[in-house]
Order: C-alpha cells, then structure tokens, then sequence
C-alpha cells in the first residue's frame, strides 16, 4: 500500500509557521487541526489561518474539522482549496449529504471517528468517503499515548474497504511515532499522522523518511 505521512502543525511554531511548512516539505499532506472548543476542549485556529497555510505550504492541506457543526462549516474549507476536508461522525447532521457537498465543491472527504465511536454503521457508507480517521487518542491535545485498542477497529475499516473494492484512504492520528506506526501499519492504516514525533525532532525530515519506512515495512 501507498503510506502516506502528514505533520501535524498543532506541534510547529505557531510564529514561524511559513519556515515550518518549510521544514516538511517532503511530507504527503499537512494535517491541519482546527478546533473549537466545544467539540473538543481546545481552541486553535479558523478559516483565516487556514488560508494562510493553503497559500504557503509546500504540500497539499488535509483539514481535520474537530468542530460542532461541520455541515456549516466544513465547506468553508474546501472552499478555501484544502486538498481533504476530514469532519466528525459524531458531529455533523448529515454526514452523507455533507462528504457529497465537499466532493463537489473538489476537496477529498473525510469521516473522522473518535475512539468511543462504533464505526460499524459507517462502514456500508464507504463509497460515500474518500478517507477514515480513525483516532487513535481522544482529539483535543497533541502529545496523548497511541491507543492500541484501536487497532481492531483499524482492521474492520480496512476489511471493508477491501472488501468493497474501494480506493478511501484509511488514516490513524495520535501517538503515532516510529514504534506505534508499525502496529498501525500491520492493522490496515496507510495514512499517518505525526505530529511532536516530526516536529520536537531536530530534522523533521529524516522523521518523517524514518516514519515512511517503519510503516511500509510493517504494511500489506
């Protein structure tokens, strides 16, 4: 399987954030966490940051909505031209209606999953996403231990997808470092994000090379 590493700009500097985007450069995707303190508790950035990032990043956004809401919101951000739009199961009204406005807008959508979430009455709704986000922490704070509880959950999502012959990217955020991203990997998961695991490092982009390959070592 194609393994896919996103940085997580919830561990760059804030204050330098164009030099950041910089410094992974050789990532897939940057994974940009919008929060809103009501959906999760933290508050981090909106729709003006986010274009911000869009105009400088050397990479494509994925946008991960932690937002009550998202059916409001979430267009807003392809609209912006986020390359993947990732909202809530347990937030939107409508996921369906919601994952086909995104599609038509020309982002990716993603269906986010948090670790108490049955993901069992979405998986005859595949055809419908572009990606899962299986959580692999409770959303809200960088920095959490990697659940490996979730790897079974990891597994029933990539059976499914398999099985119904679809190409939805299948990605895991949370404690993932180059030790947990093995078991992940092995579950089924083939996007990855990272955040303090390439960013509290000295060159993110040896990280994220070193990350690229414990996983595509471990997937199948």
């Amino acid at each position: 399987m194609t393994v896919r590493i996103e940085p997580s700009i919830l561990s760059a500097d804030f204050a330098n954030m164009e030099s950041e985007l910089q410094r992974i450069a050789s990532a897939d995707l940057v994974h940009v966490d919008v929060m809103d303190n009501h959906f999760v508790p933290n508050l981090t950035f909106g729709p003006a940051m986010v274009e911000r990032v869009q105009a400088t990043s050397p990479v494509p956004l994925d946008v991960h909505l932690m937002i009550e809401d998202p059916d409001r919101w979430a267009p807003d951000y392809a609209e912006l031209g986020a390359h993947s739009v990732t909202f809530h199961a347990e937030a939107a009204a409508d996921p369906v209606s919601l994952a086909r406005r995104l599609r038509s807008i020309g982002a990716r959508a993603g269906l986010g999953i948090k670790p108490g979430t049955d993901v069992a009455p979405y998986l005859e709704l595949l055809e419908e996403f572009d990606q899962i986000l299986v959580m692999t922490v409770e959303p809200g704070f960088g920095g959490q231990s990697f659940m490996a509880d979730m790897m079974p959950k990891v597994s029933a999502v990539r059976d499914a997808v398999r099985g119904a012959g679809l190409d939805v990217w299948l990605q895991v955020d949370g404690g993932i470092t180059v030790e947990t991203i093995a078991a992940a990997s092995a579950a089924g998961a083939d996007t990855f994000v990272a955040g303090s695991s390439v960013y509290a490092t000295p060159d993110p982009g040896a990280a994220i090379a070193e990350l690229r390959a414990a996983a595509a070592a471990h997937s199948h």
